[in-house]
């Protein structure tokens, strides 16, 4: 039988590597649309959790795999991308410390994909990526094997569109942008998403469809970056940015309502943009708008603590020395992900100035290793006597389920990076950053 009436016969087997927040909640959808998905990972912990029904994730409970029941095999052992027909890619990719692609975890699971890859197979690149990686770099990795691409095995991409704990858009209610090497591979992997997505959106190369998540990470990023810039412009005019962003989004069109912040953070927009600007320097192009907004969102979290200085040196206290608590570690509200959060970027810095510092997230008992950052710090309660403990606390995290008003009761201090404190304009002690 044809891959393809494999596909719409829910007989092909599915194969998910990386089984993050990515990857796992795709792995659950094409389980629950009939598929049987065999889940690769390389950390073996995850893989036992995960084999016993246990999430790692607090917004993917762990009765969604549960109920896949044995339709969801999770395992290390990477010989068994030969069992399954469809090879889906997640894994991270992150950027070097002078902003440039780390491809690491990309090209070794390729070259991994090869050495297990058989004809008729269907490989498909969903990590956010520069344009050329799949038709360039991917193909050439896979065809190591002696296969080739868009006759032996089909090859596509189609970028991950996941927004942990969104309330309205889960994996399988966002359109799926997909772009094939050739029309074959376009129709093989269109059939596959078509079982488990709203809707599909074909485009004609994989380089478009790598170029359109790198569009919407873009804009977001570069607004971000717009409101972020008038944030430190209008404080220092004496106006409240959140007050002027709610007036100018009552106009009904011609305007879309952007945020400001401590920073950037998550897996996507303080990233992805330097993937193209990258790129750009094969074609002797300077992407002056992304590396304007890079700039203008790395400076964030230096702002904060200029701000929460400027303000302890107003009450007599020194930063050195100085208790420091920052409120939420996640890099978005009601989530326990904190990769690439400005929450971390904080702590380095009131460390880096002599504070003690300590963080309470309801969502993050404790820290872990990560590539930048290695702090061992554990959440402490958020009590009254603990937010009197301190002198300062920093809201870098605005969690639903904080009690803010007891926050700007007890706290000597409040720096509010998010507009959630009630009281600012009548408490002394609740400052805007």
């Amino acid at each position: 039988m044809s891959l393809l009436r494999r596909i719409r016969a829910r007989e092909a087997r599915v194969g998910v590597i990386g089984l993050g927040y990515v990857g796992l909640p795709l792995a659950l959808a094409f389980c629950r649309a009939g598929f049987r998905v065999t889940g690769f990972d390389v950390d073996e912990e995850k893989v036992r959790r995960l084999a016993r029904g246990e999430s790692y994730i607090r917004h993917v409970p762990s009765d969604r795999i549960s109920a896949c029941g044995d339709r969801f095999t999770p395992t290390a052992d990477f010989a068994r991308l030969a069992e399954v027909d469809c090879i889906l890619v997640c894994v991270p990719t992150p950027l070097t410390r002078h902003r440039e692609p780390d491809m690491t975890y990309v090209f070794g699971t390729a070259r991994t994909v090869a050495r297990h890859l058989r004809k008729g197979q269907l490989v498909v690149l969903e990590s956010t990526t520069y344009p050329g990686t799949t038709d360039e770099d991917l193909r050439a990795i896979l065809e190591e094997s002696g296969l080739r691409a868009g006759r032996d095995f089909h090859l596509a991409y189609s970028p991950e569109r996941e927004d942990p704990n969104n309330p309205d858009y889960s994996t399988t209610d966002i359109p799926k942008v997909v772009g094939g090497l050739t029309p074959g591979c376009l129709r093989a992997a269109r059939a596959l998403y078509d079982c488990v997505v709203v809707r599909t959106v074909p485009v004609s190369s994989t380089r478009a469809a790598e170029a359109a998540k790198l569009l919407e990470n873009i804009y977001r990023a570069v607004n971000i970056a717009l409101v972020n810039e008038l944030k430190v412009l209008f404080d220092r005019m004496g106006i409240d940015v959140w007050e002027v962003i709610e007036a100018a989004k009552t106009k009904p069109f011609g305007f879309q309502a952007f945020y400001p912040g401590p920073g950037l953070g998550g897996h996507c927009i303080p990233i992805d943009p330097f993937y193209l600007s990258w790129k750009a320097r094969e074609y002797d192009l300077s992407t002056r708008f992304i590396e304007l907004a890079g700039e203008v969102n790395t400076r964030m979290p230096y702002h904060v603590v200029e701000k929460t200085v400027a303000a302890l040196n107003a009450r007599g206290k020194s930063i050195k020395g100085a208790r420091i608590l920052i409120l939420g570690l996640a890099y978005k509200r009601d989530v326990d992900d904190i990769r690439e959060s400005p929450s971390l970027k904080l702590i380095e810095l009131f460390q880096d100035r002599g504070a003690r510092v300590a963080y309470s997230d309801p969502y993050v008992p404790r820290t872990h290793r990560m590539r930048r950052y290695d702090f061992r710090m554990r959440s402490v309660p958020l009590t009254p006597a603990n937010l009197k403990r301190h002198d300062c606390v920093v809201v870098a995290t605005d969690h639903s389920s904080v009690d803010y008003r007891m926050v700007a009761e007890h706290a000597a201090l409040v720096i509010d990076t998010r507009n959630v404190v009630p009281g600012a304009g009548r408490r002394k002690n609740i400052v805007k950053a």
